[in-house]
């Protein structure tokens, strides 16, 4: 992490999103050979802070206030909704009537408030449309403090908090979460700095009033892990959801998105020149031809991070009818894979509305086809926008994309991110 002509400051470099001519290829190295020295020096100076401390020190950095103002603004915006064109197209979240959530759900999110004290209570929960749900971020350090702090409150408090997010995603969903929760806490390990990064490194929220009919859900952030769940009328939405890893596999077990990552590759390798001519945006995930500002420092490609509520992200790629019905099942999978947080039958009633639109629905990817680069792709219609990245290192010290650093994020477009359209229909609907 020692500071070079080309860095940004110690954490970002320029390398990241400068654009090279030559491709960026896989080796055989994993995370391992990317591990910082323990006695580098901008590692050493932050070793026994608080996440409090850190989070001043970092603040300082002037790429980071930079990135702080940009994002205090984009708050400041009215929520809108991620669109392609700027123009929201209403309509397209319809909720039956009658839905209830189960009591298990209730009684989990009951449970969770009972453990905690009358102030814990007050800190950690919101109106159900305070706009505080968009103060999500990703990063290590501490931006906006929604709720409470998962490392801050007692053990079997945290249990009940975590019991609540169990109850309410799928099983594998759940592994899944926990899985880059731990991560993030191996990350911790690796450069002994278990105050900044750890597996409770994470801040919780509570909106609205537990029910069966009306609408309330939670929020869980902090590094890699950005999870909004909400529930009303019986109709389960998840999102934005943004999980990540740095490194994104102990060594030890397949990497977090392995079958994902599979499947996508499986379909991009199918494609014919004809089709790979439109799906393949970029050659490279630094291909030179990219437009100036395609490319971030801290995101590098992907658009629907954190404070990207109102981003217009106009269609690119193939269109889902100029695929074979074995492309598009695997295109299928793959967004099920990105819906793997819902439990059934709330999975399949998204991937029905998926379904409703895949005449709407385009396959970008950027990059090689056949796994031997990193990559960048994304899954765009109405009704959805996933998006996968591989990034370079900020904690590891790997200067360009590589496997084992993993982005992914997913939005519901067209105003219904935080459940917001699910709601405005629950509410149309006659109810109150």
């Amino acid at each position: 992490m020692t500071r070079q002509d080309e860095d940004i400051d110690g954490f970002f470099s320029t390398a990241r999103v400068s654009a090279r001519d030559e491709a960026v290829v896989l080796g055989t190295e994993d995370y391992r050979d990317f591990l910082q020295r323990h006695d580098d020096p901008e590692l050493a100076a932050l070793r026994g802070m608080t996440y409090e401390k850190f989070t001043a020190v970092r603040q300082q950095n002037e790429f980071l206030a930079a990135l702080l103002r940009d994002w205090d603004a984009l708050y400041a915006e009215p929520f809108v909704g991620v669109t392609a064109d700027g123009v929201v197209q209403e309509g397209l979240y319809r909720l039956q009537r009658g839905g209830t959530a189960d009591d298990a759900l209730v009684s989990a999110a009951e449970h969770a408030l009972s453990a905690l004290t009358d102030d814990q209570r007050r800190r950690v929960r919101y109106p159900v449309d305070a706009p505080d749900w968009r103060g999500w971020s990703n990063p290590e350090f501490v931006f906006h403090r929604n709720g409470l702090r998962l490392e801050d409150v007692a053990d079997d408090q945290a249990e009940a908090i975590l019991d609540l997010v169990a109850a309410s995603l799928s099983a594998e969903g759940y592994a899944r979460v926990r899985e880059a929760m731990a991560l993030n806490g191996l990350l911790g390990e690796l450069t002994d700095l278990p105050n900044v990064m750890n597996e409770r490194s994470y801040w919780f929220a509570l909106f609205g009033t537990p029910s069966p009919a009306e609408p309330w859900g939670w929020q869980l952030y902090g590094h890699h892990v950005c999870v909004n769940f909400v529930t009303v009328g019986g109709r389960d939405v998840i999102a934005p959801a943004f999980i990540g890893g740095e490194p994104a596999t102990t060594g030890d077990r397949p990497p977090l998105f392995d079958e994902r990552e599979r499947l996508a590759v499986r379909l991009a390798s199918s494609l014919t020149p004809e089709q790979r001519a439109e799906a393949v945006v970029y050659d490279s995930v630094l291909d030179p031809a990219m437009p100036e500002g395609r490319l971030h420092p801290a995101d590098e490609r992907h658009v629907g991070g954190a404070f990207r509520d109102n981003r217009v992200v106009p269609y690119e790629g193939i269109l889902a009818g100029r695929l074979s019905a074995e492309q598009v099942a695997l295109l299928r999978a793959i967004t099920a894979d990105f819906l793997l947080l819902l439990r059934e039958p709330q999975r399949q009633r998204t991937l029905a509305e998926f379904d409703a639109h895949l005449a709407e629905t385009r396959f970008s990817w950027y990059g090689a086809t056949d796994g031997s680069q990193p990559v960048y792709f994304r899954i765009q219609s109405p009704v959805i926008l996933a998006e996968y990245d591989n990034h370079a290192g900020v904690w590891l010290n790997n200067r360009l994309p590589a496997r084992f650093h993993v982005h992914t994020t997913l939005r519901m477009p067209n105003g219904n991110d935080y459940g917001t359209a699910t709601i405005a229909s629950w509410k149309a609907d006659g109810r109150p």
